[in-house]
């Protein structure tokens, strides 16, 4: 019987992690790990290499563990299987007496635990570790390690949304278990995602064959029905159907027994135009707020992914908006394939309140991520997702708040996001509140004038371009600069990359 892995390994992999920028030499040393790793531990492995436990957030504070002062092991001993007992019987416990079983088992787990590794495990619960950027590379690991194609695993992992059941599917199972994995109802599938265009024309030169559609101010949905078992999840596959009645409701009377539809969701005025995308977020949480509530969401579909037990995910577009229009109907998201004039339907859509349009090739197959460029979204002003790095103190009329922020770039070889800029204009006095308090509970360090936070926050910045620059790591630098809004329903992960900051560089 193969012993346990030691969290030693993985603590040593984490490091031998952070200290190459090389992607290639990333992917050896996630391979390499995952070999060694036995069957029973390799989500354990995973989870804690991509900078997770394997159950989340387990309710241990920030503070509780920088507290701990439990004299470190000499020699490592903890195996994976071990740390994840114990982080699952921590995120277990309830009830009266709770706090201080908590701290007994991390002080007990803590204390079996070398210097290195107490260092490991207070960076990997308090969020320190989760580079949403290493899954990618995770990815091209898990196939090397496997010896199998890097989009088998990925259209593997977007049917399952678990990188852990796709690695053990794998390292068992070779293609053979990768191929097995299919749309499940109820189980929500990864989202394909778009590439912004420079312009409209750019977008139909490049794709010439396509449909362009609106593209809505509003929030990512997938909905499954099974008979009258409905499911709506956000972008991020959190389910909130208990949230959105009239959104099931909806999708019960659909002409079908079974379907899968990938859309958008957002209230409207009552004329007819889009709420603020704020709006329609607090929709989405669990809130007492009558109008909030009394809010109604309308959706709009642009792809059907499964109908009455056929899944359509490598059917072409043609085949899926077809599908989509049989079943969903009034509710299909305004568009036209092949229009005669694409820049009328972008002037109609900006002038209903909406962001722009999508251009999607109509032969191109349902895959998850920005894979290619077969959708390309097309906006008059350039927008980016950033991630918040830390904010400085405001002066003047904003003496007290967190002010400045510091923008990072997500790395797509599975490093730290990148700097690109700062900012503090676009910040009403509502967001100034929201943000000193928000950013204060996701604090790294500090010092006199700056609050250095986890990488956490993703906030959606209107620029003007990008510009060469010395002054930050990634070589470029956003030019005017503002914020538009924090986008809630999004993960580092989703984030833009260093690439698309340079892709704006002027010549």
């Amino acid at each position: 019987m193969m012993a346990g892995m030691l969290l030693d390994t993985v603590v040593t992999a984490s490091a031998d992690l952070a200290a190459t920028r090389s992607r290639k030499a990333k992917i050896a040393i996630l391979a390499e790990t995952l070999r060694a790793a036995p069957v029973s531990e390799l989500a354990s492995a995973v989870a804690f290499l991509t900078g997770a436990p394997t159950q989340g957030r387990i309710g241990t504070g920030w503070r509780t563990l920088v507290d701990l002062e439990t004299p470190p092991a000499d020699t490592p001993s903890l195996t994976l299987g071990e740390v994840d007992a114990a982080l699952g019987a921590i995120a277990a416990a309830g009830g009266t007496g709770s706090v201080a079983r908590r701290a007994t088992a991390l002080t007990e787990l803590f204390g079996r635990a070398t210097k290195d590794e107490q260092r490991f495990l207070v960076r990997l619960l308090t969020g320190e570790l989760r580079q949403g950027a290493l899954e990618g590379v995770m990815v091209d690991a898990i196939a090397a390690a496997a010896a199998v194609q890097a989009d088998v695993v990925r259209r593997a992992l977007m049917l399952s949304g678990s990188l852990a059941a796709t690695a053990s599917a794998a390292m068992s199972g070779g293609t053979d278990a990768l191929t097995r994995f299919r749309i499940k109802l109820g189980r929500p599938v990864r989202p394909m995602l778009a590439s912004p265009a420079e312009s409209l024309a750019e977008a139909i030169t490049e794709l010439p064959s396509a449909i362009v559609e609106y593209k809505m101010d509003g929030a990512r949905i997938q909905v499954h029905r099974e008979g009258d078992e409905v499911h709506v999840y956000t972008r991020t596959l959190r389910e909130i159907t208990g949230q959105v009645g009239e959104l099931v409701a909806l999708v019960r009377a659909m002409p079908c027994e079974s379907v899968v539809l990938d859309g958008e969701t957002l209230a409207l005025t009552d004329e007819g135009r889009p709420r603020p995308f704020q709006e329609t977020m607090a929709r989405f949480g669990s809130t007492r707020d009558e109008q909030v509530r009394a809010l109604l969401l309308r959706p709009y579909f642009f792809d059907c992914l499964h109908l009455d037990g056929v899944d359509l995910l490598d059917a072409p577009l043609r085949e899926r908006n077809e599908a989509l229009r049989s079943v969903a109907g009034e509710h299909v998201i305004p568009g036209e394939i092949d229009p005669v004039d694409a820049s009328a339907l972008l002037d109609s859509a900006l002038a209903a309140g909406h962001e722009g349009v999508m251009v999607k090739a109509l032969d191109s197959v349902y895959a998850a991520g920005r894979r290619g460029r077969a959708w390309l979204k097309v906006k008059p002003v350039h927008t980016l997702d950033l991630v918040v790095l830390a904010a400085e103190w405001g002066h003047g009329r904003r003496t007290g708040y967190l002010s400045n922020l510091h923008l990072g770039a997500r790395d797509p070889d599975g490093g730290p996001p990148i700097m690109v800029g700062k900012t503090f204009k676009g910040l009403t006095d509502e967001l100034l509140t929201w943000q000193t308090e928000r950013l204060q509970q996701i604090e790294r360090e500090r010092s006199d004038w700056v609050v250095h936070v986890r990488p956490e926050l993703v906030v959606e910045i209107e620029l003007d371009g990008a510009q060469t620059s010395t002054r930050y790591p990634g070589g470029a630098a956003l030019r005017f600069a503002r914020v538009v809004r924090y986008r809630p329903d999004k993960d580092p992960a989703d984030a833009d990359t260093i690439d698309a900051v340079r892709g704006l560089l002027r010549g």
